[in-house]
C-alpha cells in the first residue's frame, strides 16, 4: 500500500524566511479564513483568545513563528535545532491554534511546504481530537474540506492527498448516523460540472480520494465496535465506487494515469473484504490492463490483492473463473522469459501463486474441474523452474516456494480415499517438482560465480536453504522412493563414462539428500550403504562440491554408528579435508559430529584423529570458532579410549598450549596476549566440555552395549587440571581485573564441573580457595556462576560442606558490601547472586544456620532487589523469596527475618505490581504472593491490610474497594498458584489504568 500519511513535504523551492513571510503576508490579515474557521469550536476559540504561541523564546505571531520553524526544520544544518522546530511544530499541529492557522496556510499563494503542514494539521485535528468539534460544525467542516481539495484538484499533489486523507477521516468519524451515504455523496459532488476546475483533475482528485478513504480506514484509531460498523458501511458503498471504476477503465479515451488511479483505486477498496463476486468485472478489466506494460505494475497488485482476501474461498464459482484468465497469461510469461523480462515474470507469476496458494483446498475440493487446477499447478512449476541462476537472472521461483508446502498440506489433509485419489494425480507432480529445485540447486559455471557480489551470494544460499527444507516436507509426501530416485540419478552420474557430469549436477544431487538426510531418520534406508559406496569415487575439485561432500557425510553420521565398518570409507575424506582453510566449517563440523556418534568406533582411528587434528591447530588453518568445535571433537574421541591413552594423547595435544601459556603469564599484560590467553583457555574449556569418561551424557540405547567400563583412578581432566592449577592461578594474578579473561578461567572449570560432576570432586577444595581470592579482589558474575554450579554439585555431600561453606559465605559478605556501596551499577552481579542464594536454599538450606551469614542483610538485599529497573534481576530476585519463604519453619534465622522484615517485602511486591515494574513479571510476584499466603498468613493479614489502608497505594488508580476486593481474594486463594497469577494481573491492570482496554485483550 502506498504510504501518503507521512509523506514529507519536497524540497528545493525558495524557502527563505524572507520570501516565504513576503508570501504569508501576501494573505495578510484581510484573508477570510472560511466559514469553519470563523466559527472555531468553543473550547478552541477560549484558548485561542488567551493562548500565543512562542518559537525559541521570541514572541511572534502564529504564522510567523510557523515560518520560522518550518525554515529552520528544513534548512538549519544544526541537528538541535532541527530536533527542537521538529517538536514545537508537532506541538503547534495539535494545538487549539491549528483550527485558525490551518486554512491560512493552505491559501493559494503559500507554498507547498507551508501548505502542507497546513493540511497535516487538520488531518491531526479531525483523527485525534474529532471528540472537540460540535456536531453543528461536521457540515461546515465537510463543505470547507470539499472546496479546498476542489481548488487543490490541479495544484499540489502532496497537499492534495493530505487534503484528501483529512476528509476520509471525516468520513469515518460521521458515518453512519452523521453522514449515512458519504461515498456517493463524494462521488456526486466532484461529478458535478464546475467550470473552473478542468473535468480531468476533478476526475483525479476523486480518485485519489476514494483511495485513501480505505487506507485511512485500516490505520484509523476507531473503537473496535466502531471499526466493525464503518467496515460494513464502506462495504456496501462499493456499489457506488465500482460502476465508476469500470466505467473509466472501459472508456476509449481514458489516459493511462486515469486508468492507473483507477487500478490502485480498486486495490485500495478490496481490502475491506468485498464479495469476491462483487469485484468480478473489475478484476477481469485488470487482466486486460496486463497487456498495457504502463499499467503492468498496477493491475498486478490489484489482482493479487482480490484474489488473496481471506474471505475470498467462499466464492468458488468466481474463483473457477479466474482459473482461465490466469492460464491465458501463461504466453506472456513465456515471451517475458524469453526476453528477459524479470518483472513481467515475475508480476505473473505472484498472480498464479496468489490463486493457487490461497486456495488450494478450495479448488482441490471441486473435483470435476481437477485438470484446470492441475494445469495451474503446472503454470506453477513453470514459474519454480524458471530458467537462470537466482536471484541474478530471475528471482521469481523463490516466490512459488510456499505454494508447494500449501498444497502437500491440503492434499494430505483429506480423507485417506480421497488423498490417495489425489496422491495418485500429484505424486508425478512432486516428484517433477525435486528435479526442477535440484535444478535450481546448482550452482553457476566458476566463471560465472566469480563475477557473483558477495550479497548475491549470499542470497543464493539462503534460496539454498529454503529449496533444502522444501525438500525435507516433501520427503513426508514421497517417502523413501524419493531417496531411491536421487540415489539412482547419482550412481548413473558418477558410473557414466560415456558422458562424464559437471561437478554442479554431482553437488545438486549430493545436497538434496542431505537435506533430506538432515532431519529424517534414514537409518533403516537401503540405499545409504550405496551412497556411502559413491562417495569416495566422486571427483572432487571444487570447493562448494567438497563443502556437500563433507555436509552430506555429517548427515550420515548417526547410521554410521549402527554401521562401523562403513566408517573407514568416509573418514579419510574428513581427515584430508580438515587442512583445507576454505573447508574449514563442513570438515569440522563433519568431525564433531563423527566423533560424538561414533565414538566408541574410533579407537582404531584415534591416533590418526589426534595427529591431524593437531596438525591442523598448531598450523592455525582454522578460525577461532572453528578450533573449539575441533575441540569438542576430540573431546569426544578421547572419552571412549583408555586411561592411559587419554592422558597419553592429552600430554601431546595440550602440552604445547600450556607452554605456551607459561610463557604468556610471564609477560606484561597487553591486547595481544590477552587474545592468546582467552584462545588458549578457551581451547581447554572445550575439551573439557566433551571429555567424559564416565558418559554422562550417553542416552540412547545403541551404544549401551559399546560402553567401556567405568574407569578407575583420578579423572584424567581432574589429572591435567591439577597439574595446570598453579599456572592458571599465575595468569589470574596478572588479569585479575579482566573480565574476559577471569570468565575464560571460570569457564574451563564450569565446563569440567558439569561434564565430570562427581568426578570433579579432588579440585573442590582448591577451586573454592581459589573462587575466593578472586572474588574478594574484584567480584565478576562468572565466579558467583561457578559457584552456583559447586553448590549445586556439592554443596549435599559432608565431605565437601566445610569449603564450599567458606566460599558461600565469602562470596555472600563481599556481595553484601557492595550492596552498601550502591548496586545498581551491578545488575548482572545482584542477577547472579539471587541465582546463588536460591540455589543453595534448594540445595542446602543449612546454609542459612551459619552463624556468620547475615540472613537479614541479604533478605534486605533481595528487597531492594526487587526495586532494580532490569527484568532479569528482579526475576531473580523473586526466585530466591519463592525459595526462602517455605524455610520459615525449618531455619529459625529465615522466621526471626521474615517475621520482623517480611512487610518490607510485601510492600516491595504490591510497588511492583502497581505499576513500578514491568507487567511481564507479574507471575514471579505472584508466586511470592502464594508463598507469603501459604507459609505466614497471620503476618500477610496483618500487613496486607496495613498497606493498603495507604492513601494511593499501590497505586492512585485503584479504589479502596478494589483495594480490599484484592486483599480478600488473594488472602482466601492457598492452594490454586494459578488463580492467584489471575488475580495479580487483573489487579496491576487496574493500577495502570489499563483494566478493559483493547491494550491488553491478550494479556
Amino acid at each position: 500500500m502506498e504510504r501518503r500519511a507521512e509523506a514529507p513535504p519536497p524540497q528545493g523551492l525558495d524557502f527563505t524566511v524572507e520570501n516565504v513571510e513576503k508570501v504569508l503576508s501576501s494573505g495578510g490579515s484581510s484573508m477570510s479564513m472560511g466559514t469553519f474557521a470563523g466559527n472555531l469550536p468553543r473550547d478552541c476559540q477560549q484558548e485561542e483568545q488567551s493562548s500565543e504561541l512562542v518559537l525559541l523564546g521570541v514572541d511572534a505571531s502564529p504564522e510567523s513563528s510557523l515560518v520560522k520553524a518550518l525554515h529552520q526544520l528544513y534548512y538549519d544544518p544544526n541537528i538541535e535545532n532541527k530536533n527542537l522546530a521538529q517538536k514545537w511544530l508537532m506541538q503547534a499541529q495539535v494545538s487549539p491554534q491549528a483550527w485558525h492557522f490551518s486554512w491560512l496556510l493552505l491559501h493559494m499563494d503559500k507554498v507547498p511546504e507551508i501548505q502542507y503542514f497546513g493540511a497535516s494539521a487538520l488531518h491531526i485535528k479531525i483523527s485525534r481530537y474529532w471528540n472537540d468539534i460540535p456536531a453543528d460544525q461536521y457540515e461546515s467542516l465537510k463543505s470547507q474540506l470539499f472546496t479546498h481539495i476542489t481548488r487543490f484538484a490541479s495544484g499540489s499533489k502532496i497537499v492534495l492527498t493530505r487534503l484528501c486523507v483529512a476528509l476520509a477521516s471525516l468520513a469515518l468519524s460521521m458515518m453512519p448516523e452523521a453522514w449515512p451515504c458519504a461515498v456517493a455523496d463524494m462521488v456526486r459532488m466532484f461529478q458535478a460540472e464546475d467550470s473552473n476546475v478542468d473535468g480531468r483533475a476533478r476526475c483525479l482528485a476523486l480518485l485519489e480520494l476514494l483511495t485513501v478513504l480505505p487506507e485511512e480506514f485500516q490505520t484509523s484509531r476507531l473503537p473496535q465496535y466502531r471499526k466493525g460498523q464503518v467496515r460494513s458501511v464502506l462495504a456496501q458503498e462499493c456499489g457506488s465506487v465500482f460502476p465508476l471504476l469500470e466505467q473509466l477503465l472501459q472508456q476509449q479515451d481514458s489516459p493511462g494515469f486515469i486508468k492507473q488511479k483507477v487500478l490502485k483505486c480498486f486495490s485500495s477498496w478490496v481490502q475491506l473484504e468485498i464479495p469476491l463476486m462483487d469485484c468480478e468485472n473489475l478484476i477481469q478489466a485488470a487482466f486486460t490492463s496486463l497487456q498495457d506494460p504502463e499499467l503492468f505494475d498496477t493491475a498486478v497488485e490489484a489482482v493479487v490483492n482480490a484474489i488473496s482476501q481471506p474471505d475470498a474461498q467462499r466464492y468458488v464459482n468466481t474463483l473457477l473463473k479466474l482459473i482461465p484468465p490466469v492460464l491465458g497469461l501463461q504466453e506472456q510469461l513465456r515471451q517475458a522469459v524469453q526476453s528477459g523480462d524479470m518483472e513481467t515474470s515475475h508480476g505473473i507469476c505472484r498472480i498464479a501463486v496468489a490463486l493457487g496458494e490461497n486456495h488450494s483446498r478450495a479448488l482441490l475440493d471441486q473435483v470435476e474441474h481437477w485438470q484446470s487446477f492441475l494445469a495451474l499447478v503446472n503454470m506453477i512449476m513453470f514459474c519454480t523452474g524458471i530458467p537462470g541462476h537466482y536471484p541474478v537472472n530471475e528471482t521469481t521461483s523463490s516466490l512459488t516456494l510456499t505454494f508447494w508446502y500449501t498444497l502437500q498440506d491440503d492434499i494430505l489433509s483429506f480423507e485417506p480415499d480421497k488423498q490417495a485419489v489425489y496422491q495418485q494425480v500429484y505424486r508425478p507432480v512432486y516428484f517433477q517438482l525435486v528435479d526442477v529445485l535440484l535444478h535450481k540447486a546448482q550452482f553457476p559455471s566458476d566463471e560465472e560465480y566469480g563475477f557473483w557480489s558477495s550479497d548475491e551470494k549470499e542470497q543464493f544460499r539462503i534460496y539454498r536453504v529454503d529449496i533444502s527444507d522444501t525438500l525435507m516436507y516433501v520427503y513426508e509426501m514421497l517417502g523413501a522412493e524419493l531417496l531411491s530416485s536421487l540415489y539412482d540419478k547419482l550412481g548413473r552420474l558418477l558410473t557414466n563414462t560415456e558422458q562424464p557430469s559437471t561437478w554442479q549436477h554431482t553437488e545438486a544431487l549430493l545436497y538434496g539428500f542431505q537435506s533430506i538426510a538432515e532431519t529424517i531418520d534414514v537409518n533403516y534406508s537401503d540405499v545409504v550403504p550405496g551412497l556411502i559406496g559413491l562417495i569416495p569415487r566422486i571427483s572432487i575439485s571444487n570447493v562448494q562440491l567438497a563443502d556437500t561432500v563433507m555436509f552430506t557425510i555429517g548427515s550420515l553420521s548417526e547410521w554410521l554408528a549402527d554401521h562401523p565398518v562403513m566408517i573407514n570409507n568416509v573418514l579419510p575424506l574428513v581427515l584430508q579435508a580438515l587442512g583445507n582453510p576454505e573447508l574449514s566449517i563442513s570438515s569440522v563440523s563433519t568431525l564433531k559430529k563423527i566423533c560424538r556418534e561414533c565414538k566408541y568406533d574410533l579407537p582404531p582411528y584415534a591416533a590418526n584423529i589426534v595427529a591431524v587434528s593437531q596438525e591442523v591447530l598448531m598450523k592455525q588453518i582454522h578460525k577461532t570458532s572453528q578450533c573449539m568445535w575441533l575441540m569438542q571433537a576430540l573431546g569426544f574421541l578421547l572419552s571412549a579410549l583408555q586411561v592411559e591413552e587419554i592422558l597419553k594423547n592429552l600430554h601431546s595435544l595440550i602440552t604445547p598450549y600450556i607452554q605456551q601459556l607459561e610463557k604468556l603469564a610471564d609477560e606484561t599484560p597487553n591486547p595481544s596476549n590477552k587474545l592468546a590467553i582467552i584462545h588458549i583457555l578457551g581451547l581447554l574449556s572445550n575439551l573439557f566440555t566433551t571429555l567424559d569418561i564416565s558418559h554422562h551424557d550417553d542416552d540412547h540405547e545403541s551404544t549401551e552395549v559399546k560402553k567401556l567400563p567405568v574407569q578407575q583412578g583420578p579423572n584424567p581432566v581432574v589429572v591435567v587440571l591439577q597439574q595446570v592449577f598453579q599456572l592458571i592461578q599465575k595468569v589470574l594474578s596478572k588479569w585479575l581485573n579482566d573480565a574476559q579473561v577471569v570468565e575464560s578461567v571460570c569457564a574451563i572449570f564450569e565446563k569440567s564441573v558439569k561434564t565430570l560432576l562427581d568426578d570433579f570432586a579432588p579440585m573442590v577444595p582448591q577451586l573454592c580457595e581459589m573462587l575466593g581470592q578472586m572474588y574478594s579482589t574484584i567480584p565478576q558474575v562468572s565466579a558467583i556462576e561457578l559457584t552456583r554450579q559447586l553448590v549445586h554439585i556439592f554443596a549435599h555431600e559432608p565431605a565437601h560442606f566445610p569449603p564450599i561453606k567458606a566460599l558461600f559465605l565469602l562470596v555472600t559478605s563481599v556481595t553484601l558490601t557492595l550492596f552498601q556501596q550502591g548496586p545498581r551499577d551491578h545488575p548482572d552481579i545482584v542477577d547472579s547472586f539471587m541465582q546463588l542464594l536460591a540455589q543453595a536454599l534448594k540445595r542446602k538450606p543449612d546454609l542459612f544456620l551459619c552463624s556468620n551469614l547475615d540472613v537479614k542483610a541479604v533478605f534486605q538485599c533481595g528487597v531492594l532487589s526487587l526495586k532494580f529497573p532490569e527484568a532479569p534481576t528482579v526475576k531473580a530476585s523473586c526466585g530466591f523469596f519463592t525459595e526462602l519463604l517455605p524455610r520459615c519453619g525449618e531455619i529459625a534465622p529465615v522466621g526471626q527475618v521474615v517475621h520482623e522484615n517480611g512487610k518490607a517485602l510485601l510492600q516491595a511486591v504490591l510497588e511492583g505490581i502497581g505499576g513500578q515494574a514491568s507487567r511481564s513479571l507479574m507471575d514471579h510476584f505472584a508466586e511470592i504472593l502464594f508463598a507469603l499466603n501459604k507459609h505466614c498468613f497471620n503476618l500477610l493479614s496483618i500487613w496486607i491490610k496495613e498497606a493498603m489502608q495507604q492513601d494511593g497505594f499501590p497505586s492512585a488508580r485503584v479504589t479502596p474497594e478494589q483495594k480490599e476486593n484484592f486483599s480478600q481474594q488473594i488472602l482466601r486463594e492457598r492452594v490454586n498458584k494459578r488463580r492467584v497469577k489471575e488475580m495479580v494481573k487483573e489487579f496491576t491492570l487496574l493500577c495502570r489504568g489499563l483494566h478493559g482496554t483493547e491494550y491488553t485483550a491478550d494479556y
